[in-house]
């Protein structure tokens, strides 16, 4: 791995994403925007609705996005011919998944910072714990959506596949994460599936610092989101090949 690489592929990819305004719009606004219509949902609901599950919006809509983005972005590199120009340079396939991951986790990281400032600022959402490692959370959920994106990315041969990967990969864990039914009221194989899903632990930590301000159980979900990050990372340097299947 080569550091230098790296950096060239992620300034390759910002300078990509700033000029496809679509992509950024939906990178950056997207998130804001369906928050703002669930408070809008629930404004006149009684029993402090959004509080409860606003929180959990907050690790899922960056995950969804990030997964959505990165996934048919590499598709492209792939059958366009791209990667296999770019892997025919002195450059692994790791210095191209870390480059895509840093690029990604930067966008990541203003659109986390967005979507925390308008749901707490903007629209009132309770957070007991620390605001910055509330974003700090989104920021590494996000990172996660990006590493699994990369990684499914090698079995799709066209967009509209990359696209079915996610009733497979992301609708599961929003659906046990505990947004629909606290987990330990599921079934008893549901509750030990949801716990081990990688999105149910930056849910819990979320929901943690919204309502807490102790922060050790949030250092421990934070690391296994990071494992789980580097686990997706390195199977995607595995499986990334230079052309479609």
């Amino acid at each position: 791995m080569r550091p230098r690489t790296t950096l060239a592929v992620a300034g390759r990819v910002l300078t990509q994403v700033r000029r496809d305004r679509r992509t950024l719009a939906m990178l950056l606004v997207l998130p804001c925007a369906l928050v703002t219509l669930l408070w809008w949902i629930y404004d006149d609901v009684p029993g402090d609705v959004f509080d409860r599950i606003g929180p959990a919006l907050l690790a899922i809509f960056p995950f969804f996005v990030m997964f959505l983005v990165t996934s048919v972005t590499t598709l492209r590199e792939r059958t366009g011919g791209t990667l296999e120009r770019l892997l025919t340079m002195p450059m692994g396939r790791l210095d191209f998944l870390l480059g895509y991951a840093l690029a990604f986790g930067l966008l990541a990281a203003v659109q986390s910072v967005l979507t925390v400032a308008v749901s707490v600022w903007g629209l009132g959402l309770t957070v007991e714990g620390p605001l910055w490692l509330f974003a700090v959370v989104a920021v590494c959920d996000a990172v996660l959506g990006t590493a699994m994106g990369l990684f499914v990315s090698a079995f799709a041969r066209t967009e509209f596949q990359a696209v079915q990967f996610m009733p497979a990969v992301v609708i599961p864990q929003i659906l046990l994460c505990g947004l629909l039914v606290p987990r330990d009221q599921l079934p008893r194989v549901l509750e030990v599936v949801g716990d081990l899903l990688p999105l149910s632990f930056a849910v819990d930590a979320i929901d943690h610092l919204s309502r807490s301000d102790a922060t050790g159980e949030v250092w421990q979900e934070l690391a296994v989101i990071a494992a789980y990050a580097v686990v997706f990372l390195s199977l995607g340097a595995l499986t990334l090949s230079r052309r479609t299947p």
